[in-house]
Formats: structure tokens, C-alpha cells, sequence
């Protein structure tokens, strides 16, 4: 006799006659599964090719949790200027002088290219922020309260300077303390080689503009 099979409901008559071996198919994989096995993929592959940014989780979970730290991880590194850096360089400025303390604390400008008081050491204190010390005199660039350039036996917060690269290429130095009237006071030197009041001097003028060449 025919045993009666009851009908397999939302199949077509000619599937439902098949019997219930198509109606156990597995699930199609749901849109997650197929973004994590991607991602899963992504990470393999660029394992092959030199592996993860160190402190990055190799778990494609975390790397979805974290990848908001990731990127801002990777931009706090991108700084030029990082506390402790050292630079040896000479300050030309745009003027064609270079920048020196001589052993009383004046501080002058010289067309002597290798003059032994103008060989600075810049030392950046935070980042952006920089002490320029005389190597020869070892006395510190400061300024005054009323934006006068002078040589420091001891490192204060009058020698810290605001340091930033122009659209020129060259760099100017802003007295991190100091200000006159709301507006910033820079290091200068003007046509004749001689320090110009701070309040004088504004960032788009050339006195205020030295590059920090290597010593030769």
C-alpha cells in the first residue's frame, strides 16, 4: 500500500513530491558572517605581506572594536617634534645672518658661516616647544617681558620657544610666555644683524625667519 505523506508547505508541487531532503538545505550565510569571513581574509593577506602595525590585534573582533584608537594612535606618532629630540644646528636667518650668544648673554647675528657661538643646541621640551642653548657659551636664549633677547645661565620659562615651520620653509620662534598686547613676540634679527624687540617683529617678516642648517 502507499504510506500518505503529507505536503511540504511553500514548496512547488513538483519539489514537494521529492521528498523532504530539499527541504532541510543549510541557511544562506547571513550579511555578518560575510563582512567577518572578508575581514578575516583582509587580515591573512596582509599578514603575507609584512603583517599587522605593531599593537594592532591580529582577532578581527578587536580590530573592529579598536580601529577608532588605531587611527588616532597612528596620528599622535606622525609629530615632527617629540619631548627629548636634539638638534645641533646653526639659525640663518632670511637676512643672511646667523644667530648667536656670545659669554656675556648678547645676543647677535654674524655673517661668519662657521663661528663657533652660533652652533645651537635645539632641545624640544614638548612638543611644538623648543630651549635653544649656545654649545660654545652654554647660555640659553630668553626673552624679557618687554620682548628683549638676551642669554640665560639658567634654563626658565623665558627660554621656551614656540617653534613652527613656515609655508616658506623657514622657521619662526614665538616666546612661549610672552605676549604684547594679545600678539605673539618673536626672535628677529634685522638688515644690520642686530635682535629687534619682540613686539617689533611680526611672523610674515623676513627678520623673523631662520632655518636651522646642519653644521658643516
Amino acid at each position: 500500500m502507499c504510506r500518505w505523506m503529507p505536503p511540504i508547505a511553500g514548496l512547488r508541487p513538483d519539489l514537494a513530491a521529492t521528498g523532504t531532503a530539499h527541504a532541510r538545505r543549510p541557511p544562506l550565510p547571513s550579511a555578518a558572517s560575510l563582512c567577518l569571513a572578508c575581514l578575516t581574509l583582509f587580515l591573512v593577506a596582509g599578514t603575507a605581506l609584512g603583517g599587522c602595525p605593531p599593537g594592532v590585534a591580529h582577532d578581527p573582533l578587536q580590530v573592529l572594536s579598536r580601529g577608532v584608537n588605531w587611527t588616532l594612535e597612528r596620528h599622535a606618532r606622525s609629530y615632527n617634534y617629540l619631548e627629548g629630540d636634539v638638534r645641533l644646528r646653526r639659525l640663518y636667518s632670511a637676512n643672511k645672518f646667523f644667530l648667536y650668544i656670545d659669554k656675556t648673554g648678547k645676543v647677535d647675528g654674524t655673517r661668519r658661516k662657521n663661528y663657533a657661538e652660533s652652533l645651537m643646541e635645539i632641545r624640544s621640551v614638548s612638543v611644538g616647544v623648543v630651549a635653544i642653548k649656545s654649545v660654545s657659551t652654554g647660555l640659553y636664549l630668553a626673552m624679557s617681558k618687554k620682548g628683549t633677547l638676551f642669554g640665560s645661565v639658567k634654563y626658565s620659562p623665558n627660554c621656551k620657544f614656540k617653534e613652527r615651520i613656515e609655508e616658506n620653509g623657514y622657521n619662526t620662534y614665538a616666546s612661549l610666555r610672552w605676549k604684547h598686547g594679545g600678539r605673539q613676540m618673536f626672535v628677529s634679527l634685522n638688515g644690520r644683524g642686530k635682535p629687534r624687540r619682540g613686539h617689533k617683529a611680526r611672523r610674515r617678516h623676513p627678520s623673523t625667519h631662520f632655518l636651522p642648517m646642519v653644521p658643516s
